[in-house]
């Protein structure tokens, strides 16, 4: 006998109403890839900055923080006019298209012949990153019942680990491994690339024909494009959807650190060792795949944690642990050295119980009918993030001290759980059970 919808479950989550099993699991797999495919660009620009273009290693770590702040430029402009689509033609349609751009990138970055080039192929990257992220986003926030909320953020997280673990280790060590089977180095570069190419391409397959088609609200029930427009940044008069917008601005502007900075310092380092740029880039991958084993490990315990808490108190709770794990670098001089783990497993824990308790918030607190907008200027704040936080970051970088920019991390950490406690005092709500049954009597 057929389960109400509102019934279906997945292990031990529950899943909204509409949402069927085929969906969750096609959902899983695109989660998986979508993050992977995401931040691979940042390991094959370090190698295509050094093995196809040569670029001195003092000036790495600006053209890094640049190449980051014209895309989300890019991200900045496009963020809300890509969630007004979400939210009026089709989340999967989006997500499908932006993976297609992902590919494009891929097959055109180890193409450069210079540095400017880069820029070009990053404005299709932009592209990809604000219609699979805003996308992942939405869908994540439709899919689960309320009281299930945090364990599918918390599953998303892992799952999204692992895929960047995949990604990163997997195709990071490609390039040394078809160099050792006697490719030259620039070839190694390009098959890498067109591998991950490849891999978009089936990942824009799955969730074209296994997420749930249109929109979660019936044609009538739909806002205007002129009121989606405006309703992502009105929602912020709520102080908690502003609280989650700031979590936004952090979370994603510390993925965006660690995946840049983390990375670059590790390879500059392995380099200053000795090694050859296919080594050293696969040593300075290591330090951050140590760092997203740890999120993924300590995501499924966080996530039930966070459906137990007022969300805006989880949220201080994991902005210390962040700053926790960003500060402490300051105690780390060597990324390589062998104690550094303890640090990289610091970090990664920091970074994804940020995620998961902005994107807990968020979720609980977007309106149905306009979802996608209301994610289109939370992710337009993680854009804000990236943007400043590794601008400054790249010059800190290369002028100051490869650490300095998880030092701005770890302050912005402090003061956000300075806010968190502010909105807990100003605006409790009521636990999570209680809300899910006061949404499911009102229908939402």
């Amino acid at each position: 006998m057929m389960h109400p919808a509102s019934e279906i479950k997945l292990g031990p989550i529950t899943l909204a109403s509409g949402v069927e099993r085929r969906h969750a699991w096609s959902f899983l797999v695109a989660a998986f890839l979508t993050i992977g495919m995401m931040t691979f660009v940042t390991i094959g620009q370090t190698y295509v900055l050094n093995e196809h273009l040569g670029v001195p290693e003092s000036e790495q770590g600006a053209i890094s923080g640049d190449l980051v702040f014209w895309t989300e430029i890019v991200t900045l402009l496009f963020f809300l006019p890509a969630g007004v689509l979400i939210d009026r033609i089709s989340r999967r349609s989006i997500y499908a298209v932006g993976f297609l751009f992902l590919a494009l990138t891929y097959v055109l970055y180890p193409l450069a012949e210079t540095v400017d080039a880069l820029y070009y192929y990053r404005i299709l990257y932009g592209l990809g990153v604000v219609a699979v992220a805003g996308a992942l986003s939405t869908v994540l926030v439709d899919y689960p019942a309320e009281q299930s909320r945090g364990k599918l953020v918390a599953m998303i997280g892992v799952l999204s680990g692992l895929g960047i673990v995949f990604t990163n280790q997997g195709f990071g060590a490609l390039p040394e491994q078809l160099v050792a089977a006697g490719f030259d180095g620039e070839s190694a570069g390009r098959i890498t690339h067109f591998a991950v190419a490849g891999v978009c391409v089936l990942a824009a397959v799955v969730v074209q024909f296994g997420l749930k088609g249109g929109v979660p609200v019936a044609r009538e029930q739909r806002p205007s494009v002129r009121q989606l427009f405006v309703s992502g940044f009105s929602e912020a008069r709520n102080p908690r959807v502003a609280l989650a917008y700031s979590a936004a601005f952090i979370a994603r502007g510390d993925q965006s650190v660690n995946a840049t900075f983390l990375i670059l310092w590790g390879t500059l380092a392995g380099k200053a060792a000795g090694m050859s740029s296919a080594e050293a880039v696969m040593n300075g991958t290591l330090i951050f795949v140590i760092a997203q084993i740890s999120a993924l490990l300590w995501a499924p315990i966080l996530g039930p944690i966070l459906d137990r808490l007022d969300r805006a108190t989880g949220l201080a709770i994991c902005m210390v642990l962040a700053a926790i794990g960003n500060l402490s670098l300051l105690l780390l001089d060597d990324p390589l050295a062998n104690d550094g783990i303890i640090f990289f497993i610091l970090l990664g824990i920091g970074q994804i119980s940020v995620f998961l308790a902005g994107q807990s918030l968020i979720g609980q607190e977007a309106p149905v009918t306009k979802r996608g907008s209301v994610l289109g200027a939370f992710n337009i704040s993680g854009a804000f993030g990236i943007l400043l936080i590794t601008l400054a970051g790249g010059r800190l970088f290369d002028a100051v001290d490869p650490r300095a920019p998880f030092v701005v991390v770890g302050a912005i950490n402090i003061l956000l759980f300075l806010a968190s406690l502010a909105v807990r005092l100003h605006k409790p709500r009521p636990p999570v059970a209680k809300h899910a049954a006061a949404e499911a009597r009102s229908g939402r």
